[in-house]
């Protein structure tokens, strides 16, 4: 594992703040050596496609992009129509983090349903799937789920299945934000066709970023016939690299082994480890069950100030005073004890 800089906390504000994995800078070493066709059409990308059908099945389609945001906005527009809905968690990344980009580039609305835990259930799709065939509404065409969630909980397979099939019996499509998918395969220890794919998912963004790459997200067309014009409309919303190789490289490289899995399942066994250790300290208290790589607690606000400017987070919810730890891939042992040795110290003071 990889130390933090020296003379440089460790942050537990986000895994998109990690290093990146040498697996990942050695694959993009590897990969800079003469010349290759341009936008996709180069043997490192085909190489991508056949490991991403290994995990995802025969019909899986994959499409690098830059961003999260990039891969979001771009399958949700080839799922939909200008005159659609997507229903999605009140807390999902699409409604809170994406400056609007859904609705600015895509054009639709979201609905965004209030949940607890970060996740929607098939009665809340069934109480959303509404308006059809009236003119005066969006249509909705569309469920958006996170996994894990923006709330550190995951969907397990059955879960994921029963939404799907409320989805489907309306004749919309479901649509997995899978920034930290991987987080998710690991603490359920099922596959990644478990969880999407035999799901019933339809199509994912695939998350690179905060397991370890320099940049690059993929979008998983996992059936065909929910999407449509995704070369294109990855194109028209500048997602479409040139240089297409150096993105599939850093996707094969964590997908074609274990490292993907390896990543998840350190970060998640750091988050366990924090939570373990903030469970201990008067004053705090887990909000959250800690199923992925993220740690919710409410703690002293005036604490919560002084910690911060020891080890860099966010606070979650300002009305509450909810904060949010994240660990990563290169989070080591010692990082957490730090962190909770100095969590224990500014409670306490």
């Amino acid at each position: 594992m990889t130390q933090s800089p020296t003379g440089t906390a460790p942050a537990f504000a986000s895994d998109n703040q990690a290093s990146v994995h040498p697996d990942i800078l050695a694959a993009l070493t590897a990969v800079n050596t003469g010349h290759q066709p341009a936008y996709g059409d180069d043997t490192t990308t085909a190489r991508l496609r056949d490991i991403v059908r290994r995990h995802f099945g025969e019909r899986a389609e994959v499409f690098p992009v830059f961003n999260g945001t990039g891969a979001n906005v771009v399958s949700l527009q080839a799922m939909s129509e200008r005159w659609s809905s997507v229903i999605c968690p009140e807390s999902a990344h699409i409604n809170t983090d994406e400056c609007g980009a859904p609705e600015k580039i895509a054009g639709l609305k979201l609905v965004t349903v209030p949940t607890p835990d970060g996740k929607l259930t098939p009665d809340l799709v069934e109480a959303h799937a509404t308006g059809f065939g009236n003119v005066q509404r969006r249509q909705p065409a569309v469920v958006s789920i996170t996994q894990s969630t923006e709330l550190g909980t995951v969907y397990t397979a059955e879960e994921t299945a029963a939404i799907a099939a409320a989805t489907h019996e309306h004749g919309m499509t479901l649509h997995m934000d899978g920034a930290r998918v991987a987080n998710a395969a690991a603490s359920l220890g099922l596959p990644l066709r478990a969880l999407t794919t035999d799901a019933g998912v339809d199509v994912l963004s695939f998350g690179g970023t905060k397991n370890g790459l320099l940049l690059g997200e993929a979008i998983v067309v996992l059936n065909p016939d929910a999407a449509r014009g995704v070369p294109y409309l990855r194109k028209s919303s500048m997602q479409l690299a040139s240089k297409m190789r150096y993105v599939s490289a850093q996707l094969a490289a964590l997908l074609d082994g274990d490292l993907w899995l390896r990543n998840a399942a350190h970060a998640n066994a750091m988050a366990r480890r924090l939570a373990d250790a903030a469970r201990a300290v008067p004053g705090v208290e887990i909000t959250q069950a800690v199923e992925a790589n993220a740690v919710f607690a409410v703690m002293p606000r005036a604490a919560a100030e002084r910690l911060r400017k020891r080890f860099p987070f966010y606070i979650w919810d300002e009305r509450t005073g909810e904060v949010r730890w994240v660990c990563s891939f290169d989070t080591t042992e010692d990082d957490v004890d730090a962190f909770a040795a100095a969590l224990a110290e500014e409670t306490s003071a």
